[in-house]
């Protein structure tokens, strides 16, 4: 949860992924710095300091000061580092740190938040997110750095250890074994892709090159206010000019990254939005059937049940983690996935990183198009024949500070014997509390981890039904 919701004495308190809070309330530089410390004390202890450190950041306000800082204070430190000389996507720092065997890696981001907000995200020397024990121990040393005010004042970097570079070439190289890029440059294909005005801005037109497939981008200047949005996240509401354009026939797919490109949305051929839970049951059906890849699936417990019947199909484990992808990466690397993702919009495929990749889960979607010859549309029909009729929505509801926290257990213990006219087969309560419906359907109530929300789920087997699951789900929560 956001720092500004924390009741410790510590006002630095990382999430579903990294620590997120409102610029100059608890998101100052003097924070930043304890982040910074913590990080380097991290490093410190496993000996890993040496290695070095990359840092990244997106195009939020203050966001290259801000990472700056951090260099600053871990070349003052003694720690090697080497910091982005533009704003540059999540996955790329990842990958960065991967290839360069560094300690860990630091992205100033808050990645889909509003404009109001900013974060630091910590990734250990895997590339993922960092899992719930380094987080602990993470957070253990930002608090003695605060405590003792290793923060107070800005730091004096060491001369020789700091160097300033372009991330994306090696980044943008890596991709061409992963993705059939030649194929798509070829195909003649329409593409919009929405950069809502974040990181991810000419990623996609540079991996595609020139060729028969053009990428028309849209919202790829740079604007910390992220306007005609609520946020830079890519879902229905804050895509309206990029539906309104492929109405209009201009587009044969629009792909979408939200503010530092670890997150897809798409667009169909008529602009309708395809949920996020078709797109990735999608992306895992063509890494079984058309790619011909055989391991393993990782999802959420927020994504669809549609990956577990793909499983059944193609003869694979599907292994079902809490949300976040401090739990899926882990899982991920642990078992060789071929994909692994969760309702956000985060997917990781083998090959790249184990962490969520929105420049290459757009790509990887452009080359399922190739392969099949569908229109999204018509890949949406095709999934649904194989797994079934399947709907899907999340409302979220704003908490008020201060408010009654949910009672998880209490409505674990006493589920309805019916939820919008399905069956209730059970209840779980190792995230929020989800319920188990007929079928492989299922609603879910928790917090979220990066925003003072409440999050709402639900798929079942038609739009109406969904509907009206979210409101008695709205009703057992209270809100």
């Amino acid at each position: 949860m956001a720092s500004d919701n924390s009741t410790s004495e510590s006002p630095i308190r990382f999430g579903t992924d990294g620590w997120r809070a409102l610029i100059a309330r608890d998101y100052t530089f003097a924070n930043v710095r304890a982040c910074a410390h913590g990080v380097c004390r991290l490093l410190a202890a496993h000996g890993d300091a040496e290695r070095g450190l990359v840092v990244g950041y997106d195009t939020r306000f203050g966001s290259a000061e801000f990472a700056a800082e951090v260099a600053a204070v871990a070349t003052s430190l003694g720690v090697p580092t080497t910091l982005a000389d533009r704003a540059v996507p999540t996955p790329v720092v990842s990958f960065e740190v991967i290839r360069r065997r560094a300690g860990g890696g630091v992205v100033i981001t808050a990645s889909h938040n509003s404009g109001a907000w900013n974060g630091f995200k910590y990734k250990p020397d895997y590339g993922g997110s960092a899992a719930p024990e380094i987080v602990a121990e993470l957070e253990a040393h930002i608090a003695a750095a605060l405590a003792e005010g290793a923060e107070a004042e800005p730091p004096r970097p060491a001369p020789g250890l700091l160097t300033t570079t372009e991330l994306a070439p090696p980044y943008m190289a890596n991709l061409a074994g992963v993705v059939d890029l030649d194929a798509i440059r070829g195909a003649g294909l329409r593409v919009g892709f929405d950069a809502m005005h974040g990181a991810g801005a000419g990623y996609l037109e540079a991996a595609l090159g020139a060729g028969p497939t053009t990428v028309i981008e849209m919202r790829g200047e740079r604007n910390p206010a992220f306007p005609g949005m609520r946020q830079p996240e890519p879902i229905a509401p804050n895509l309206a000019p990029s539906a309104a354009a492929a109405r209009d026939g201009r587009f044969d797919v629009v792909v979408a990254n939200d503010g530092d490109a670890d997150r897809l949305g798409v667009l169909d051929e008529r602009g309708a939005f395809i949920s996020t839970l078709d797109v990735f049951s999608l992306l895992c059906l063509h890494q079984l059937e058309g790619r011909g890849l055989r391991g393993p699936l990782v999802r959420s417990i927020t994504q669809s049940a549609m990956v577990d019947k793909l499983g059944a199909l193609f003869d694979v484990p599907v292994h079902r983690t809490a949300v976040g992808f401090k739990f899926l990466g882990p899982v991920m690397m642990e078992t060789d996935a071929v994909a692994a993702g969760e309702e956000s919009g985060g997917y990781a495929f083998r090959g790249n990183i184990p962490e969520r990749d929105g420049i290459l889960s757009a790509l990887l979607f452009l080359d399922l198009m190739v392969h099949t010859g569908k229109r999204p549309s018509e890949l949406v029909a095709y999934l649904h024949e194989k797994v079934g009729a399947h709907a899907y929505d999340r409302l979220d509801v704003a908490l008020e500070a201060g408010a009654r926290p949910l009672d998880v257990a209490a409505l674990a213990a006493a589920p309805p014997e019916r939820l919008a006219g399905l069956r209730v087969e059970g209840t779980e309560a190792a995230d929020g509390v989800r319920y188990l419906l007929e079928d492989g359907f299922w609603g879910l109530i928790r917090p979220s981890g990066t925003e003072p929300l409440l999050r709402i789920y639900a798929e079942g087997d038609s739009p109406q039904r969904v509907r009206e699951m979210l409101e008695a789900l709205r009703g057992l929560a209270g809100v």
